[in-house]
């Protein structure tokens, strides 16, 4: 069987939400990510603000000062949630061979599946016309008999496009590419690949692979298997998460003790609504603080038995959050709470430790409403002070760029 691999990645997905539901937004230059001039990084940028320069990960200041006339936006997290939900279902009607890399991209195994779905490049386009009926987003789409190729193509042929390099004209289709075309080979790598007079992936693939492993270890034999179009790798269903976290960044730096407790209190229940939607107990709470000279610590504390309740995770957050202070009352940047040494929660209690158990029923009910009427629908006294510092939209308050991650 000739092996057929789809790498699908949304184009500008999370300015594609936006201009969906603000059509005046086409056309122009949107950043997500935060207010203008604001701290934080860009998000998203849409092509017309890319062609100044702007790009995902550059700091907002930087970007005003590339594109003044863009328009910034803090971005809607659940917005894109919901489209990426509608994505991957999409996607799956196709093969249940998938694997999700993030919200908005995903390989997919399509080898045999000709005889279902007619030639792969019409049925790439039907998924492409499906996504945009559906979600109302363009989607580009690399075709290759490996993930590192496709994932390639799909890149050179954005935005709204589709590419397919034949089995056997891998290595030629990469040779003339610049080396920071291939996944995983960032600015460093390339610069040090540079010193050695190697800028095209085909001068890469000409290089032994004894001098790439002697410069980049074992990363080396897999950059020569790579430049060469070589990638055997699966496609793979993801593994469960080791973690769960929400972390967000304040506006301006603060030692507000209702507003550090009353943030970490609806970051921590959203981990834990996350925890339960995943059907884990969590063994570890962990405490994330970042300070205004940027200085960032962690804390962590085990829990006697494992836990998925809000109570139990912000009871603990909220502890690791007094000791932090105590050791260091400077004002706080960055909040974040997670949990992690995930377990299922099948897993059986101590018979001389009901307090798993209390309120169940309870969370569960409330986790029902929030799902159908909005996070805030349902809010405990020390996150109602939130509004005043936060703005809220279909029942959820927006937070800024860094809680866009799981």
């Amino acid at each position: 069987m000739i092996r057929r691999i789809f790498h699908i990645d949304l184009d500008a997905f999370f300015v594609a939400v936006e201009r969906d539901l603000d059509p005046s937004l086409n056309g122009k230059p949107v950043a997500v990510g935060g207010e203008p001039g604001g701290r934080g990084v860009v998000a998203c940028a849409s092509y017309e603000a890319r062609a100044y320069g702007l790009k995902a990960g550059m700091p907002l200041a930087q970007a005003q000062r590339l594109c003044p006339h863009a328009i910034f936006l803090v971005g809607r997290f659940s917005r894109y949630q919901e489209a990426s939900e509608r994505f991957m279902a999409i996607l799956a009607e196709y093969t249940p061979f998938l694997e999700p890399l993030s919200v908005d991209e995903a390989f997919l195994d399509m080898s045999g599946f000709e005889t279902i779905h007619g030639p792969l490049d019409k049925a790439a386009r039907r998924m492409k016309d499906q996504i945009r009926r559906e979600i109302r987003v363009t989607a580009s789409v690399g075709i290759a008999s490996s993930k590192v190729v496709a994932k390639v193509a799909s890149e050179l042929c954005k935005p709204d496009g589709l590419l397919e390099v034949k089995t056997g004209e891998e290595a030629s289709f990469l040779a003339t590419l610049p080396v920071g075309k291939l996944p995983g080979v960032g600015t460093k790598a390339e610069q040090k690949l540079g010193s050695f007079n190697i800028s095209t992936v085909g001068q890469l693939a000409a290089t032994s692979p004894v001098v790439l492993r002697r410069v980049f270890g074992a990363w080396g034999d897999l950059l020569h298997l790579w430049s060469n179009g070589q990638d055997h790798s699966p496609v793979s269903a993801p593994t469960p998460a080791k973690s769960i976290s929400r972390e967000t960044t304040f506006a301006s730096d603060t030692l507000d003790a209702e507003l550090l407790r009353g943030t970490l209190r609806y970051l921590g229940e959203r981990v834990g609504m996350a925890l339960r939607k995943e059907g884990k107990l969590a063994r570890v709470v962990v405490l994330k603080l970042r300070y205004a000279d940027f200085q960032t610590i962690s804390r962590h504390h085990t829990l006697k038995q494992p836990r998925d309740g809000d109570e139990a995770i912000f009871e603990t957050g909220d502890q690791l959050l007094t000791s932090a202070l105590k050791e260091r009352r400077d004002r706080v940047r960055l909040i974040g709470i997670g949990v992690s040494s995930l377990i299922p929660s099948s897993n059986q209690l101590s018979l001389f430790d009901k307090s798993g158990f209390k309120g169940d029923s309870l969370i569960r009910a409330i986790d029902s409403i929030r799902d159908k009427h909005g996070f805030t629908s349902i809010q405990r006294g020390l996150t109602l002070a939130l509004g005043n510092h936060f703005p809220e939209e279909h029942g959820h308050f927006i937070l800024k760029t860094s809680s866009l991650s799981r």
